[in-house]
This record gives structure tokens, sequence and C-alpha cells, in this order.
């Protein structure tokens, strides 16, 4: 491997990940043109081409596309294997990447994150947020963030604060107009806000009490893909949520906003940490899981 062959390599990943020379560049701390070279080296000694390169855009080749399936784990393991060298050093330097819903990014930030941050000022924490579950190994994440029940079942999990609970609540304002729903099926006489789901199809409110649950197809005039959204259209009076009840407590506690159906929305096992179980972790990992353990409330 020539000498620069590391440079080469994370650089060929960090392109990928931001989808741009520039934003390689800003990631990597090296000049866009730096970038550019170490990659054109890389391809001319490989002898095929990476990226497809045009004026608005850069995206994996093919051959791009295996090649960082490939190298990725193996980089994992460089950058692991250099944390080990000296596991005594309280000074944590490094990358810490998480992926996170934006749901759960939100929740943990002000909590966890920042005060991580503020415990080890030499670390940068990376974030990314997407609605998809991706495989944290094969993308280079050291770990994720997800609820429980997304978490895959070959990972080690980590509780971050307690259960969570959807609720159905709506403003003053709407109740003025609208009598409050007593059981789900009045709900068919409400506008309700909806949620589209990363996979495009409209979630349906799940329901439950004393054993019995319900997925109720709701309708309404909005549909949102976003949570902080749906609770300003709720706050604004358009109709009745279904929301995490961490957006709206501030708005309960207020009075700006009234839940309803309590008794059909119980509690649920909340966020977890996770992170595959059979390799080393980063001793910048184990920082952010001890935070963790000392009790995050979120």
């Amino acid at each position: 491997m020539h000498r620069s062959g590391l440079v080469e390599l994370e650089a060929v990943l960090a392109v990928a990940r931001r989808g741009s020379f520039r934003g390689a560049a800003a990631e990597m701390g090296m000049s866009t043109s730096a970038v550019s070279n170490a990659i054109a080296g890389l391809e001319a000694r490989l002898g095929s081409r990476l990226f497809h390169r045009t004026t608005r855009s850069v995206s994996l080749t093919e051959a791009g596309r295996r090649f960082t399936d490939r190298i990725t784990p193996a980089l994992v393991e460089i950058r692991r294997a250099s944390e080990e060298i000296n596991p005594q050093d309280q000074s944590l330097t490094g990358t810490l990447r998480i992926n996170a819903s934006t749901g759960a990014a939100q929740m943990i930030f002000a909590p966890l994150v920042l005060a991580f941050m503020q415990r080890h000022p030499g670390m940068t924490v990376d974030i990314v947020t997407e609605a998809r579950l991706v495989d944290i190994v094969a993308a280079g994440f050291d770990a994720g963030i997800r609820l429980e029940e997304s978490v895959p079942r070959d990972m080690i999990a980590v509780p971050i604060g307690g259960d969570q609970r959807l609720i159905v609540v709506g403003a003053p304002s709407y109740f003025e107009h609208h009598p409050p729903p007593q059981v789900p099926g009045d709900l068919a006489a409400h506008a309700c806000i909806r949620l589209r789901m990363s996979h495009g199809g409209i979630y349906r409110w799940e329901l439950e009490r004393h054993g019995e649950s319900l997925a109720v197809d709701v309708q309404g005039p909005l549909i949102l893909d976003e949570p902080r959204m749906i609770a300003q259209a709720v706050r604004a009076g358009i109709g009745l949520a279904f929301v995490s009840e961490w957006y709206v407590a501030e708005d309960l506690a207020a009075g700006r906003l009234v839940q309803v159906l309590d008794d059909w929305t119980p509690p649920f096992p909340g966020m977890r940490l996770y992170y595959p179980g059979h390799r080393h972790v980063p001793a910048a990992l184990r920082a952010f899981i001890e935070l963790i353990r000392e009790g995050v409330v979120l």
C-alpha cells in the first residue's frame, strides 16, 4: 500500500458519506484539491473509477460501492486498534460516530451529547440522522440509537432514559368546537394530523388497553413526516395528534394542549444505544456509555 494509503481510503469514505469533495474536505480538515488528488491517485493505482463526477453531484460507481463495502469494516478496526495502544490515557481524542433517528437525536442531544463534549473537549461527535435503519458496522458507525423495538437482535443495547409514551393530544381551541374523543372509535369524527413513515406509508395510530390492541387509520387535512412540525400544528388547533409525550410535555403542563384517550396509550420501552458485541469497544464509546449509565433523564 502507498504510504498515504490510509488517508486516501478515509477520503473515499468521507466523499461517499458527504456526497461531495468539499464536504469530505471539511470533515477531514483538508483542502478540496487535496481530497480530489488523493482519490484520483488511488483510482489510478487501482485502475478503476470509484466515483461518478458531474458539476452538481458525486456518487459511487458500482466498483466504488463494492470497494467501500469491503474497506469500511477494516478501517473501523484500524481506528479501534490505534485507540488500544494507550488505554490508560484519560484525554480522549478522535471522532465518535453515531447513527440515530431524528427524534432520538433530538432527545439525547442536550442531556447526553453536550454533556459528553463538555467532559471530553478533545472529542468530535459526528451524528447522522435518518429514518431508515442502517447497518452501523458496514456504514462505519460506532453505535446507533433507536427505540428498543428497532434494535437488531445481534447488538448489545444500553437503555437511555426510561419508558416512553405516544399520546393523543389536542389544543383547547380545537376542543371548543369538537367534543373530546372518549373511545378510539370517536376518532373517525375528528380531524387528525397524520404521520408519513420513512417507507412512504401513513402511520396508523396504535392504541392499547387491557390487552386489546387497535391500529386506527385516522383521517385529517395534514400529513407530515417530522414530529416537531406535528406538535406545532396541533398547538395551532389544526386537529388531534398522536405524538411522543416528550415533544409536548411542556405544552401539557402549561395548558396549551390537552391529553385525551389516556387509558389507551400505555408506556413502552424507550431509547437504546446499541453496538456490536463481537468487536473491541472504542474508548470514546465506553466513555459515552459510562455517561448514560450515570443516569440520563430524557
